[in-house]
């Protein structure tokens, strides 16, 4: 794909291709200039995010320099994670929605009394509860520039526009008060999901397969921009993604039953978070499953975050084998 414009931020990271591979690069504007190890004063992205140094960054946002126009470069996923860290159910409205459908099959309740009781659920899952997490494939991390394959073992590929939050220094057991402090930026992910591999038919009680699930090459469209947390108000932002133009989700990260300090702390528990890592912050209401509509070949999904840019995903099916 080729971007036009960047994030209403006065700058932000990104990645473009050169060559076989890929070069950070600084975009300000409608511009982008690549940046050297002696611009960023570090020897790589995630050596940076573990001490970044906003300042030296905004001077050469300002800065005469080889700047080119983002229309002339190809942009590709911002970061390099070493983990990804992905949250479920964190949307409190869409969980709702969920068990509402749910309670309401047997028609034992009204659709007013499902979910009135679904949403003291959630309530006291909020107060007493914790984040429910599962861990994805840094491999699985492409850019928009790559067309998403759609394997053909399915036909029930769903998508998952999500806030993602990058991580700076390095987190391990932090508190809620102190996470933000970890927290270097944020990008825009897209956990494509297939549906029918997320419980197991053979043994019902092992429960939920992530891994065939969430993890087929190019299940995680990221970026294309990296934004300074400094930039972004993350718990009041828009999550938007239209499906060939029809809007198909449309809600605000205030929405989410934990929030980012929360999420950030839980996940530092049990493992450090490091420096380029990425954590994902659960998708609202309008995944495929609630529309009974599908990923296809030729389906074009635009997702955008407010103040992060857009990313735009094409799908092609994968021939049968």
């Amino acid at each position: 794909m080729t971007t036009t414009a960047g994030p209403e931020a006065p700058f932000a990271l990104a990645r473009f291709r050169e060559g076989a591979g890929s070069r950070l690069g600084l975009v300000a504007g409608d511009r982008i200039r690549p940046l050297s190890e002696q611009d960023l004063g570090a020897a790589s992205l995630n050596e940076f995010l573990a001490e970044p140094d906003w300042d030296r960054l905004a001077a050469l946002a300002d800065a005469e320099g080889e700047w080119m126009p983002l229309s002339a470069v190809t942009l590709t996923a911002p970061v390099e994670p070493r983990q990804v860290l992905q949250t479920g159910a964190n949307y409190r409205q869409h969980v709702i929605e969920l068990v509402v459908a749910g309670l309401t099959q047997d028609g034992t309740r009204t659709p007013d009394q499902a979910r009135s009781f679904a949403a003291d659920i959630m309530d006291n899952r909020k107060r007493n509860g914790e984040p429910y997490f599962f861990i994805g494939l840094p491999a699985c991390v492409v850019g928009d520039d790559q067309t998403l394959a759609l394997p053909a073992y399915s036909k029930v590929h769903d998508w998952e526009l999500e806030l993602a939050v990058v991580i700076g220094r390095e987190a391990f057991r932090v508190s809620p008060e102190d996470a933000m402090s970890h927290v270097a930026g944020y990008t825009i992910a897209n956990d494509i999901t297939t549906r029918d591999y997320v419980f197991r038919k053979d043994m019902k009680e092992i429960g939920t397969d992530w891994y065939r699930a969430k993890n087929a090459p190019g299940f995680l469209p990221t970026g294309p921009f990296l934004v300074p947390a400094a930039f972004v108000e993350g718990g009041n932002l828009t999550v938007r993604l239209e499906l060939n133009g029809q809007v198909m989700q449309d809600a605000s990260t205030s929405d989410l039953l934990f929030d980012i300090p929360a999420l950030v702390s839980a996940a530092s528990q049990t493992m450090p978070l490091l420096p380029g890592d990425l954590l994902l912050t659960g998708s609202p209401a309008g995944n495929g499953q609630h529309w009974k509509r599908f990923l296809q070949d030729g389906d074009v999904m635009t997702g955008s975050i407010q103040g992060l840019g857009t990313q735009v995903v094409r799908c092609v099916e994968e021939p049968a084998r």
